[in-house]
């Protein structure tokens, strides 16, 4: 018998039917992926010298928030999740003109590979232990430095934000897994606080609103962009500002039409896949040349990998 079909989960299922609903998303998500596509815009192959990836950004939040100048459209990211965009991107290439300067856990996934001329793991040595991620001030300091000492390297800054945890005034009060109130890491394994937000949801075990949990999301990014208008005045060439992925806050999937929150893997979806792209205007570019990679190919532990993921929401 399968794990999740024992005695005690019928049991917890018993105590709370809406459970039912989040096994049905389950199984609804196995099916939709089945249809899902796999195209999508290569972003290494367009035109930018700084490109700053905005974490689970949604085209819409971006384009009714945004006060930065530049041309606004939206493009197909190659993904739905941070895993599927940095494998269909950058797994098996070799791009030595560009330094990746990240947030983001995943890029583990590129050491050793020879991928890039530089990766800059800031979710290493920049994380803020209190909120369980890395702030975008920490973020826009780090590819500031980074387009300085690499003067003639394309930076790929990849943020956090708006992506959970939340981090602003209303987010804070949101229990997150891992981060703060009841999924502080003292529940045990049966206990809903030791799920991400999203899956909470999905199981309607979370007791906040949608208003409130997509105001907190609006507030993460509200705080990321202050701190990318930072790095486009501080640093030489064309930045453009994009995403690897949007969020789902209650949208229904397709085909089949079942609610769904946060960025699942492999679903085609225009709220997950339709991202932002603000080309933002420059006085003059970075000529910009292939050298031989000098990352370091150190890694870090599996488990402080894992630990910092499930922080983050994605375990």
């Amino acid at each position: 018998m399968s794990e999740r079909y024992t005695l005690t989960n019928l049991l917890r299922v018993l105590k709370n039917p809406s459970t039912i609903l989040g096994e049905l998303s389950l199984l609804a998500l196995r099916i939709n992926r089945h249809a899902s596509a796999t195209d999508g815009e290569l972003f290494m192959s367009r035109d930018w010298d700084v490109l700053v990836l905005l974490d689970g950004c949604r085209f819409d939040s971006f384009k009714d928030r945004n006060y930065m100048d530049g041309e606004l459209t939206s493009v197909t990211s190659l993904g739905s999740h941070s895993t599927e965009f940095i494998q269909r991107n950058f797994v098996g290439k070799q791009y030595h003109d560009t330094v990746y300067v990240s947030a983001n856990p995943h890029v583990e996934l590129l050491k050793g590979k020879e991928v890039f001329h530089d990766i800059i793991d800031v979710f290493d040595w920049g994380w803020n232990e209190e909120l369980r991620t890395v702030l975008p001030e920490t973020m826009a300091e780090a590819t500031i430095e980074a387009a300085e000492k690499y003067p003639n390297k394309r930076i790929i800054s990849h943020f956090m934000q708006p992506h959970t945890p939340f981090i602003g005034k209303t987010g804070r009060q949101i229990s997150h897994a891992g981060i703060t109130g009841e999924g502080a890491g003292r529940a045990d394994a049966n206990s809903s606080s030791q799920l991400s937000l999203w899956m909470r949801l999905r199981y309607r075990l979370a007791s906040e609103n949608m208003q409130t949990i997509r105001k907190a999301y609006e507030e993460n990014l509200d705080l990321a962009l202050p701190h990318v208008q930072e790095i486009r005045d501080s640093v030489t060439g064309k930045v453009v500002v994009s995403a690897d992925h949007g969020n789902m806050l209650g949208e229904r999937m397709h085909p089949l039409p079942v609610k769904m929150w946060g960025h699942p893997p492999g679903i085609d979806h225009p709220v997950l896949r339709e991202v932002p792209w603000l080309e933002m205007p420059y006085k003059s570019r970075r000529e910009t040349v292939s050298d031989s990679p000098a990352e370091r190919t150190k890694k870090m532990d599996d488990s402080d990998v894992e630990e910092r993921l499930r922080a983050l929401g994605y375990t």
